[in-house]
């Protein structure tokens, strides 16, 4: 079944209908929370849960001027946002929660990615998720994100040039 097909039974209160639109959204969901919590899965998870909630609670808001996923990333951006407000000062995004498995090249490669995301601001490490990962365009990224086209190709262009600075000091 479709999106809109989904949408439509789901703002019904059909729990199915729902809970199917959470499967085919939840890892990119789930992954740009990853991102945006410096790969601390427990939080990441825990926002995804609030982000998916928030979206069955109002559901019955979503208007489809965007796509349902941009709907969703931009929940999951407010819930990170005030989840990062809340924080204690103690509390350290800045500390990597994953380990380096071993394996080929490309496995290192993608470790020292996600490393080097891990210095990028959260307006910026959610720009180059949405626009290069999840494959959003500027402007789709931009409105769930919500900022201007213009502020989100500064993020772009600021994180890709970060990344290009860390990971060029890489052995």
């Amino acid at each position: 079944m479709d999106d809109p097909t989904l949408i439509a039974r789901a703002v019904r209160k059909d729990v199915a209908a729902f809970n199917a639109l959470a499967r085919l959204h939840q890892s990119k969901v789930r992954g740009l929370l990853l991102r945006l919590t410096r790969g601390n899965h427990a939080t990441a998870d825990d926002l995804a849960q609030e982000t998916f909630l928030e979206a069955w609670r109002g559901i019955g808001n979503f208007r489809g001027d965007s796509a349902f996923a941009t709907w969703l990333y931009r929940i999951a951006y407010s819930r990170f946002l005030m989840h990062a407000r809340k924080r204690k000062p103690d509390e350290q995004l800045d500390d990597w929660q994953g380990e380096a498995p071993s394996g080929e090249a490309a496995t290192h490669a993608r470790v020292d990615l996600e490393r080097a995301f891990t210095k990028l601001s959260a307006p910026e490490a959610a720009a180059l998720t949405m626009c290069f990962a999840l494959g959003l365009s500027n402007t789709e990224a931009a409105e769930a994100l919500d900022m201007p086209l213009g502020t989100l190709k500064s993020h772009v262009l600021r994180g890709r040039e970060k990344l290009k600075a860390i990971l060029g000091d890489q052995p």
